[in-house]
């Protein structure tokens, strides 16, 4: 798998999102009053983008969820070879520290 990038800045996740026609959106069936739930990105112009159990959501509402839940975004700038890639995946601030702890210690290793 091409190199994944880990960030919880902002700016870098939209401009990230919309360089790939993504749009923050929330899960239908887990949005509440005052909660839009589970998040995603959704890239409706991707193959069999289509999902139905998705609803757009602004960027406000979206990083409101996002640093409410402690997340973070795993995400790729490229496959591969060497085309955009919409691979993505939120995952909790905890695992994304535990996961750039893990891949600088290795490194620290692999130089001796």
């Amino acid at each position: 798998m091409a190199d994944t990038k880990i960030t919880t800045d902002h700016d870098e996740i939209r401009k990230w999102a919309e360089a790939r026609g993504g749009r923050p959106a929330a899960v239908r069936a887990t949005q509440r009053k005052d909660d839009p739930g589970i998040i995603r990105i959704e890239f409706p112009r991707a193959p069999h983008a289509k999902d139905d159990a998705l609803e757009e959501i602004t960027w406000e509402e979206f990083f409101e969820k996002f640093d409410e839940a402690d997340l973070a975004l795993l995400h790729q700038e490229e496959t591969a070879s060497g085309q955009k890639s919409n691979f993505n995946k939120l995952i909790g601030r905890e695992t994304a520290e535990a996961r750039e702890q893990g891949e600088s210690h290795a490194g620290r290793h692999r130089g001796r």
